[in-house]
């Protein structure tokens, strides 16, 4: 009987032995979902940023996958919480690698994309950033960006003040920020000579007491602010009292958010910004995209940092059912490596999103920037 049941217990094991061997060989598991990943401040300081991004990626995959997907394939979005934190981004890289990430959005704010760029570059990965603005982020030939590098904003806002008969402005930046500082670099360089500057700056460790800036800047009735909107609300809050009623704040896309950090009916002066996002429009693929969010997520997210996300997913299908179309192998199969390649020419070599919530006809430079129009977006 024990000989019986040994030989019984050799045979099961043997079975299950082979039986082990062919689950592992027909079980295996495909990707069946195109992977978008991003990794951003979902929680923090910046999470208003972040977390517009994730909703607004997030809604334009559910309504292409509610479409019918890419030729019959969905796709998927993992979004990773670096906190504004470049130090997190190189463990959010590796684990969206890991989950299967063949396309990616980057990251949402500058310092950490500049981690995120040489990774992707080494696993030459495809990124379109909605709003990592740095000059640097589309550093290599398969970075993106679908907002104004910094380098830009600088530009356009100089141009901007160079046509508004202004002959003395003020301006107020961060010098250890290398977003505030970059764009206020290109804005020296595109400033007419004749324009007289008023110029005060910060450090983050300064950044409670702007008394000595108001001073400076209380004659000033154009005062350019390229800083986020934290501290930018700690100095109108200051200055309301101090500042003539009747001058303009101009700030760049470090501006969003600012409404929901103060409230904006108690500050006199106009507070207006560079965008390529108009969060008021009433027609058009903008006035759309607002409704749409609004009805999901509420307001205290509506952003132009998702605005720009919702054009990147859109942006990036586009481009792939133009691949697939054109008969290349873009399926979840398909390696990132692969798919970078196809992007990579695609993006450079004309392609066009038609119709988004940035901007119409966009387009990208072969340098990685984003070729698209830009307004004075008045928030109060």
């Amino acid at each position: 009987m024990k000989k019986f049941l040994a030989i019984l217990l050799a045979a099961v094991m043997v079975a299950a032995m082979f039986a082990g061997c062919g689950n592992k060989a027909d079980n295996k598991t495909k990707n069946t979902e195109i992977v978008i990943g991003f990794s951003g401040p979902l929680t923090g300081g910046a999470s208003v940023y972040g977390v517009a991004v994730k909703n607004s990626a997030q809604m334009a995959v559910d309504e292409i996958n509610a479409a019918g997907g890419l030729n019959g394939y969905n796709f998927k979005l993992i979004a990773t919480d670096d906190q504004h934190d470049a130090t997190k981004v190189s463990t959010n890289y590796a684990n969206l690698m890991n989950e299967g990430m063949q396309v990616s959005l980057g990251t949402v704010t500058t310092a950490p994309g500049e981690e995120f760029k040489t990774l992707a570059k080494e696993d030459n990965v495809f990124f379109l950033t909605p709003s990592a603005s740095g000059d640097k982020i589309p550093e290599f030939d398969n970075g993106f960006q679908m907002c104004f590098a910094d380098g830009n904003q600088g530009a356009v806002a100089a141009d901007y003040v160079n046509n508004a008969g202004l002959t003395k402005i003020g301006v107020f930046y961060r010098s250890d920020d290398s977003y505030s500082d970059g764009i206020y670099k290109q804005f020296k360089d595109n400033l007419n000579d004749s324009i007289e500057v008023v110029e005060t700056s910060f450090t983050e460790a300064t950044s409670t007491d702007f008394s000595t800036q108001i001073s400076k800047l209380k004659e000033c009735k154009f005062i350019f602010m390229p800083i986020y909107y934290q501290p930018a609300a700690v100095f109108m809050e200051q200055a309301k009292a101090e500042i003539a009623a009747d001058a303009t704040y101009y700030g760049c896309d470090g501006f969003d958010g600012l409404a929901g950090q103060l409230d904006l009916a108690t500050i006199p002066q106009e507070v207006s910004m560079l965008s390529h996002f108009d969060a008021t429009a009433t027609e058009g693929a903008a006035a759309d995209f607002v409704k749409k969010y609004t009805e999901k997520f509420g307001t205290d997210t509506l952003n132009q940092f998702g605005a720009s996300a919702y054009d990147c997913i859109y942006a990036i299908y586009g481009a792939l059912k133009q691949l697939a179309d054109e008969g290349k192998d873009v399926t979840p199969e398909t390696s990132a490596s692969d798919l970078c390649d196809m992007l990579k020419a695609k993006f450079t070599g004309g392609y066009t999103l038609a119709k988004g919530a940035t901007g119409t006809d966009i387009k990208w430079n072969a340098d990685g920037t984003v070729d698209k129009g830009a307004v004075k977006y008045n928030l109060k």
